[in-house]
């Protein structure tokens, strides 16, 4: 992006920066212009449309320029823009927390058309990260108990950043979901939720370079379902009420395997599929 170059206008720059882009292999490369245009003019990425003559002035041209820089490495757009959509929110990332994807909506989704009958119950996220799934929750059920935990003690801090921000009351807490007894916490849960790690270690060479290269790895890969999984039966067996639900994300390749520790375990079980007609989600429900 040349500093000589008399005046940009938003298609110009459309134009330059996807011809950059496919350059530099960058996945999407028109709609990463779009998308980090319409963040820099604070308008909707359709709108740019409506304003293909638009000369960019220089200060914008100052935003944009380092944005470019690191879309052309292929960081992902929601860590340069520092926030996504999700659900019924905006939330903030970083490179401490996964970003939050369109199957983590449709997970939520399956919990509100399941649960839309019940006015009160106790939920709990584990795994949470940016806490997109709580505070989605929340905002649709406002008398919900809901709690949150993760590991890392950076992602919490977001999370808590982002229950603000949304304007919703979370109670988030630190726990590995690899001990099964929760210190300090008395009450059974109606509902246990998780998108946990679930890449295998050994898919890595498999991932984009943005989620490979950026995304943080303690939230993406675990060392086998049967552990992961086993884990998170175990937490859930301690810690639901008697006919509690849990609601599971999963990988799509290791969803009968998944469904079996459950099984094995004599609850009530049922995958359903994503959008894209994937097994991607265990509903488990105590016997």
């Amino acid at each position: 992006m040349s500093n000589t170059r008399k005046e940009w206008t938003v298609l110009s720059m459309i134009e330059w920066a996807t011809s950059y882009f496919q350059d530099k292999e960058v996945k999407s490369p028109r709609l990463s212009i779009e998308w980090l245009l319409a963040f820099v003019l604070d308008i909707k990425r359709l709108d740019l449309y409506l304003k293909y003559d638009r000369p960019l002035t220089a200060e914008e041209l100052e935003i944009l320029r380092p944005f470019v820089k690191r879309r052309a490495e292929n960081e992902p757009l929601q860590y340069i823009t520092g926030e996504t959509s999700f659900y019924n929110s905006v939330i903030k990332v970083n490179s401490s927390v996964l970003i939050p994807r369109q199957e983590t909506e449709q997970l939520v989704q399956l919990i509100c058309d399941e649960q839309k009958q019940n006015e009160s119950l106790n939920v709990l996220d584990i795994g949470t990260g940016s806490g997109c799934i709580p505070i989605a929750l929340k905002r649709e059920f406002e008398l919900w108990n809901i709690y949150a935990c993760d590991i890392s003690e950076e992602a919490l801090g977001l999370a808590k950043e982002n229950a603000t921000s949304n304007g919703v009351e979370v109670e988030f807490f630190t726990h590995d979901l690899f001990s099964p007894k929760l210190s300090g916490k008395n009450e059974k849960f109606d509902l246990i939720i998780s998108n946990p790690p679930y890449v295998l270690e050994n898919e890595e060479q498999t991932l984009d370079l943005e989620v490979k290269n950026y995304e943080p790895h303690l939230a993406l890969f675990c060392e086998s379902s049967q552990k992961m999984y086993g884990a998170i039966e175990l937490f859930c067996t301690e810690n639901l009420t008697q006919r509690g639900v849990v609601y599971l994300e999963l990988h799509e390749n290791y969803a009968i395997e998944v469904k079996s520790i459950f099984d094995l375990k004599k609850w009530s079980t049922k995958l359903v599929k994503d959008l894209d007609n994937k097994d991607r989600f265990l509903v488990a429900t105590r016997s």
